[in-house]
This record gives structure tokens, C-alpha cells and sequence, in this order.
């Protein structure tokens, strides 16, 4: 047997054995000490009963009167010991004269001590006489008036007792061994069952692992979540503490217990398969991985590693954002480069006022979409995104327009989140058309339209475009995370605007719903009073 296994075995050998030893060592003192008084008890009373007997035979006490003359006491006495295998049976006159007794010379000696059954009455104990300790009665020897004129003292030595509790003693001895034999066959099946179930590892090697587990777990900037084969929480450490907004207490609860419905639960749990996938909580943007864990070939759960991506997709997603407004800037530059050269040239032949005509007619156009916004929307944030928002459309072929209809002050924005929202639904209608191959080689490719408003206590804004549009099956489904059409671009993940659009919306209490009568149209309604949710 290999080191290590003699090591398990033989604690647990010694820890069996010591128990078995210890308990059947308390049992059998306790066994021996109340099997000894119980035999002193019966020795006791077996003792009187003789002598009671043979204290209340007539010729016993006639004998005692006249002095036993004919030497009868001592051989009715030995008689009677030998018949009741008592050790001695001593018959004691009045005065205190043996008149028999096992051992000859001390036949017709007086005792040391008074003669006790005078009084009528049977002595019983333990006593150390002449032939060592016994259990001892002595009984009064009357006559034929009831009077006492001697006793008979009977005993059953220790050495009688000694034999019967021997004679116990052997099963004693039997059962132990037996016990003894069992805890040995116990402790090897304990400890080689043991061995099985922790894959031969040993116990101090155990500590060692959980003291590494735990520092590893909890020094890491990454989440880990274990979940057992019946889908208990057995590992979660501080960082997926954070990340997933749980307590201590979540350790061996179901993860349906501990995570609401919807796709972190699924990825979770495994109903939602694949490598880095992307969950929205109210805080963070997060990425999950599950792995499988089987361990000596047996399955033994799964364990999620997560990944806090909230501020790296923040700033994708702004440089994102960044990156076509400059590609617009550098096409604008261009352009007013072309036109700064025709005005040049103008000037250069003396065509004053012909060049006076072409700068007035740039101006106008220029200012005309912005007075539009402007005057139609009072917060100058949201008037400045849809300015910025139409230059990127503008650079993509795509036309931006304000509806007629709208009408937004800058008192009715407040504290909502109109600009992400406005902006991630605007973003994702642009690129709907501008790549959307039914509109390959037209000019433009296509319109979006937004529509703001206030309607009672709410605002209103509506984003709509002319791109294929989304499927009647689907509707729904824009709204998950890591839910897209469109192929990735770049580190940035596609399928998270319209999860961030609509955790937004839901946070500030406004709805958002998903329709598709031509192209695709999203409608928010938020509420102009905040409503203040728990994060």
C-alpha cells in the first residue's frame, strides 16, 4: 500500500481502535464492579439462608446447651459445608467457644470479637476472617423458648466469588475481541472509502489546497462562480460577489434562488451555451464563460468566470462614437476646402459679385439645418447630438431628419437619460440603412426620422427608418443581451445598445417597445418626474 494510504489508514486505525479500546475498558470496569457486588450480594444472601437453616435445628441448640459432649457440631457443620459448598461454617456457643470450624485447631478457641446473633437478629457483610475476606451471615441459634444460646456464622470466600465473575469474565474477553476485530474492519473500509471520495489526497495536503484555494479566489480581479452537479452555489468569491450583487449567504443555494430570471440566469445555468458571452445587469456589462468540471471522470458541476467589461465597453463605444464623427469632420473639411477654392478662384477673375451670391447661398445652407433643430428643440444637448448625429448620417449616404411635429423645451428634459437613449437608437437606425444591401448604389440610401414630444406628464421620442426592418418573431428578442444582426466591428461587441437603451428606460420607469411597419421603429415614453430605482 502506497505511503500516503498508510498514512489515512493508520489515524483512522488509531482513532477506531482508541475508541473501541477506551469504550469496551469503561464497560467492562463498570461490568466487573457491578457483577462483584452483585455476586457479594448473592454470596451474602446464599450464606444467611444456611445459616438461618441450620440456627433454628433443635439438636443444634440442645448441643450448644450441654456443652456438645459428643462432639456432634463439627461434623454436622462440615457436613452442611460441604453440602453447600459454603467455605466455612462456624457454630459459636454463648460464651463465644467455636465448636466447629474447617481448620481443627481452632475448634473449642474462643472468637475474638462478641458474639453478634444474641440479639436474635441475622448479621450480614463482608468480613476478614482467619481464612482471608468473605462474604459473611451469621444467625442466631434458638431454642425451644425462641431464646438465643449461640450463632452460626457462615461464609462464602472471595476466591468462590473470583471463580463465577472468571467464568463471566471469558465472554467478556470474546465480545471484546470480536469488537476489537470489527473496528479494525471498519476503520480500513472507513479510510479507504475515504480515500476514494478525496481522489488519495491527504488531510493536511486538503488544508493546504483550501488555504490556496481560498487566497487564489479572493486575491483574483476576476469573478468565479462554482456551482455543484445539483446546481448549489459551493464557490463564490469577492469579486462575483460584486459583480452579481449577492450576499455570503448565497454559498449552497440554488442559482434560480440567488439570480433573477432572464439571461445572466440562463448563462448560468447552462441553457444559454458558448464562449464570452455578454450579460447586462443594472451596473456593470459583463462577460461569462462556463466551463465544465469533471473530476476522476465523474461530473462535478461548472464553474463561470466573470469579467467586468462596463467601462472598456464605455470607451469602445465612445471612440466608437469618435471615429465617425472625425470620418464626417475630415469629409466636411473637404468639402469647405472645394468650396473655399471656388470662392478664391471667383475673387481671382473679379467675379465679386458673383462670389457674394455663392457665399450667401453656403450660409444658408449651412445654418439651415441647425435653425431647424434649434427651433424645434429647446435643450441645447439634444439639439447638439441631432447636429452631430446628422453630419455621421450625412457621411453615410443616410438623411437624418427632425419630424415637423416635434417639440421639446429644455425645462422638459431634466435629469432623464434622453441622450444615451436618442443616441444609441439613432446610431443603430443609421447603421440599419447604411448597411442594408437592398440600398447598395442608391443616393441617399435611405431616412431615419426622429419624432420628440411631450404628451401630459410624459415625454415621448420616436426613432424610425427605412432599412429592411426586423422580423414579427423577433421583436421581443432586440431587447436581450448580445441579441444582433449586425456582424461585430472591431473589439466592440454588437447587442448591447438596445439591452443599455432598455435597462436605461426601465430604471428611469418609461417603456420602450419595438415595432416594424415598413423599417424599424422604436418608441420610448419617460416619465418628467424621475422615478428613483434601486440599483
Amino acid at each position: 500500500m502506497p505511503r500516503l494510504a498508510r498514512t489515512l489508514a493508520s489515524r483512522i486505525l488509531v482513532a477506531v481502535l482508541g475508541i473501541v479500546v477506551v469504550t469496551l475498558a469503561v464497560g467492562f470496569a463498570l461490568f466487573t464492579r457491578l457483577t462483584t457486588r452483585m455476586a457479594d450480594v448473592h454470596a451474602t444472601e446464599q450464606a444467611a439462608s444456611i445459616a438461618t437453616t441450620l440456627g433454628r435445628d433443635p439438636a443444634v441448640a440442645r448441643a450448644l446447651t450441654d456443652g456438645d459432649p459428643g462432639k456432634t457440631l463439627n461434623r454436622l457443620a462440615e457436613s452442611v459445608r460441604a453440602g453447600t459448598g459454603a467455605s466455612y461454617v462456624v457454630i459459636i456457643d454463648r460464651a463465644g467457644i467455636r465448636h466447629s470450624h474447617p481448620n481443627p485447631a481452632l475448634v473449642g478457641r474462643r472468637i475474638e470479637e462478641p458474639v453478634a446473633a444474641l440479639d436474635g437478629k441475622v448479621h450480614t457483610g463482608i468480613d476478614e476472617g482467619s481464612l482471608g475476606r468473605s462474604a459473611n451471615a451469621r444467625a442466631p441459634v434458638l431454642d425451644g423458648s425462641g431464646r438465643a444460646v449461640g450463632e452460626v456464622s457462615v461464609g462464602l470466600l472471595e476466591s468462590e466469588v473470583s471463580v463465577r465473575l472468571k467464568a463471566e469474565v471469558l465472554d467478556i474477553v470474546a465480545y471484546s475481541s470480536i469488537a476489537l476485530a470489527f473496528g479494525v474492519a471498519a476503520s480500513l473500509l472507513l479510510a479507504r472509502a475515504i480515500k476514494r471520495v478525496t481522489f488519495g489526497v491527504e488531510p493536511a495536503e486538503i488544508a493546504a489546497l483550501m488555504q490556496e484555494r481560498e487566497a487564489m479566489l479572493h486575491g483574483v480581479r476576476e469573478g468565479v462562480l462554482g456551482v455543484d452537479a445539483k446546481g448549489a452555489i459551493n464557490v463564490l468569491n469577492d469579486e462575483a460577489r460584486r459583480l452579481l450583487g449577492l450576499e455570503s449567504a448565497a454559498l449552497g443555494q440554488r442559482v434560480e434562488e440567488v439570480l433573477a430570471p432572464g439571461r445572466l440566469q440562463r448563462i448560468v445555468t447552462g441553457e444559454v451555451t458558448g464562449s464570452d458571452l455578454v450579460a447586462v445587469t443594472d451596473e456593470h456589462l459583463l462577460v461569462l464563460n462556463r466551463m465544465p468540471v469533471a473530476v476522476g471522470g465523474r461530473s462535478t458541476g461548472w464553474v463561470v468566470t466573470i469579467r467586468d467589461r462596463t467601462e472598456l465597453e464605455a470607451l469602445l463605444r465612445q471612440l466608437d462614437s469618435m471615429e465617425g464623427l472625425s470620418t464626417a469632420l475630415r469629409a466636411q473639411e473637404h468639402e469647405f476646402s472645394n468650396r473655399l477654392h471656388v470662392l478664391a478662384v471667383l475673387l481671382e477673375l473679379g467675379e465679386v459679385e458673383e462670389a457674394t451670391r455663392y457665399s450667401t447661398q453656403l450660409q444658408s445652407e449651412t445654418a439651415m439645418a441647425s435653425e431647424e433643430i434649434r427651433a424645434r428643440v429647446g435643450s441645447p444637448v439634444v439639439a447638439a447630438l441631432l447636429v452631430a448625429k446628422t453630419t455621421v448620417a450625412a457621411e453615410r449616404d443616410v438623411v437624418l431628419s427632425l419630424d415637423p411635429s416635434s417639440r421639446l423645451a429644455a425645462d422638459q428634459v431634466g435629469d432623464l437619460p434622453i441622450v444615451t437613449v436618442l443616441g444609441n437608437l439613432v446610431d443603430n437606425a443609421v447603421d440599419a440603412v447604411a448597411d442594408d444591401p437592398a440600398t447598395s448604389g442608391r443616393s441617399p440610401r435611405g431616412t431615419v426620422t426622429v419624432c420628440l414630444g411631450v404628451s401630459g406628464s410624459t415625454v415621448r421620442l420616436s426613432v424610425m427608418d427605412s432599412g429592411p426592418g426586423i422580423p414579427a418573431d423577433r421583436l421581443q428578442d432586440v431587447f436581450v443581451d448580445g441579441y444582433s444582426t449586425k456582424e461585430p466591428r472591431g473589439a466592440m461587441r454588437r447587442g448591447l445598445g438596445l439591452a443599455l437603451v432598455h435597462r436605461l428606460v426601465s430604471r428611469a420607469g418609461g417603456t420602450i417597445t419595438a415595432s416594424s411597419p415598413g423599417g424599424a421603429r422604436f418608441d420610448v415614453v419617460l416619465p418628467m418626474r424621475v422615478r428613483e430605482v434601486a440599483s
